[in-house]
């Protein structure tokens, strides 16, 4: 067994024909491109897929291999899943040559064998180089095929750096590295999983909304942090896939997705000191305004060095804890506190400060300068509530929600009713 610690990027079109000048740059060696054929297997209930699972039968000329990912994390865009792979002599499934305790309880390999069928496929040409960088060997992956299932199909145009010795730092400093020369963009599907989204004929994804942060039961304030910041980037990564296929709103919940970062940071900035992130903070204030430009071409904006720069640097904050170094021993306290704990704190905060700026009326002039302080408000509550039974947060955050579309759309006949519907009691108040 291996867990893979990658990180995976769509290249563009323009940019597939200087990546082996980039790469080369660094100590490497060199291996040709090979053509590999993948058929990955699901039973018709989708067990796997259930589970996390994905299984394939590999092909390269005359060999086959048999491998099984299973459930894994993607942390800030950093892919870690635990594989086994099974040498083959012929391209069939044998999965009792996989160990038995990686399956869920209850399976039954060889019944589970009987019901797997070829799901979709993904053909492709890779080229290698395992580079060493720092004190790590990173194998860089160019694969150029497509991905398959039925008549659907999908291009495949990535690259994938991929940890094989060493450490996680040097992963990111080599894809920072990368990024300097533009034409890449940091992806959270992996090619089974849009092989999944084209099986089931998902083409076509949707908008959705930003829900409130769940986070595991009894995690302390660092741990709500750290899950806050993935919440604020898988949000990001799923509509920026939706902007790229033209959906034009989805541009909006990528802008809220950024807006919810800096949310996070000042949230937690009476624990986590502003030296701690400048340098993230100082990459959001270039990519904001390139966002807000009207007729931002998605192609553009989404493949620029500003662009990834942003997203890896949150990245590797994450991964690396970055704001540790700066902390001191009164906050590691904090940080080691109750996240539910520092929730309520931060949840009557926020009620305060909504009081003090909507408690009474307003204004034309005043609703539309307020409405900022509101959105960054309700993205705190979001980021609070999630501890919280929706039947309590629901109608308190609905209030403000339709508070903000009334002055959003200026539909100015209903501002003062929308306000004192929404100035009704904080649902944390009366929980237990």
């Amino acid at each position: 067994m291996s867990v893979e610690i990658e990180l995976k990027f769509i290249v563009s079109a323009a940019t597939v024909a200087t990546l082996p000048q980039r790469i080369a740059i660094w100590p490497h060696r060199y291996s040709a491109a090979q053509k590999l054929t993948n058929i990955y297997f699901e039973s018709a209930d989708h067990y796997l897929r259930m589970h996390h699972m994905a299984l394939r039968i590999r092909g390269t000329g005359q060999h086959y291999e048999m491998t099984i990912k299973t459930s894994g994390s993607v942390v800030a865009g950093v892919h870690q899943r635990p594989e086994y792979n099974v040498v083959l002599s012929q391209p069939e499934l044998d999965l009792a040559k996989f160990p038995a305790d990686i399956w869920p309880e209850g399976c039954q390999p060889q019944q589970l064998q009987a019901q797997l069928q070829p799901r979709f496929s993904t053909n492709f040409s890779r080229e290698k180089w395992l580079v060493t960088f720092g004190s790590s060997q990173i194998e860089v992956a160019l694969d150029l095929g497509e991905v398959s299932a039925g008549e659907r199909q999908e291009p495949i145009c990535e690259l994938e750096l991929e940890l094989t010795e060493g450490n996680v730092a040097d992963l990111l400093a080599f894809a920072g590295h990368l990024a300097q020369f533009g034409g890449l963009r940091q992806s959270s599907l992996s090619k089974a999983a849009r092989g999944y989204r084209l099986a089931q004929g998902d083409e076509s994804l949707t908008l959705r909304p930003l829900n409130s942060l769940q986070v595991a039961a009894k995690s302390s304030v660092e741990q709500g942090m750290i899950a806050a910041f993935e919440w604020a980037l898988s949000h990001w990564q799923y509509h920026e896939e939706l902007w790229l296929q033209g959906q034009v709103r989805a541009k909006g919940s990528v802008q809220q997705a950024v807006a919810l970062i800096r949310q996070i940071l000042v949230t937690f900035g009476g624990l986590i000191p502003r030296r701690a992130s400048c340098d993230l903070r100082a990459q959001l204030t270039t990519l904001e305004p390139l966002l807000q430009v009207h007729d931002t071409e998605p192609q553009q904006l989404c493949y620029s060095t500003e662009y990834l720069h942003t997203k890896l640097l949150l990245t590797s904050w994450l991964l690396t804890t970055a704001w540790r170094p700066f902390i001191e021993d009164k906050a590691k306290t904090k940080l080691n506190s109750s996240f539910k704990r520092f929730c309520d704190i931060m949840l009557s905060r926020c009620s305060s400060e909504l009081k003090s700026t909507f408690g009474h009326p307003l204004n034309q002039q005043q609703y539309q300068q307020q409405l900022p302080r509101l959105e960054r408000l309700l993205l705190s509550l979001l980021m609070l509530s999630g501890a919280y039974p929706e039947s309590l947060t629901a109608p308190y955050l609905e209030g403000w929600r339709q508070l903000q579309l009334a002055i959003t759309t200026q539909h100015q006949s209903e501002w003062e009713t929308r306000r004192r519907q929404a100035l009704r009691t904080p649902f944390w108040l009366h929980s237990t």
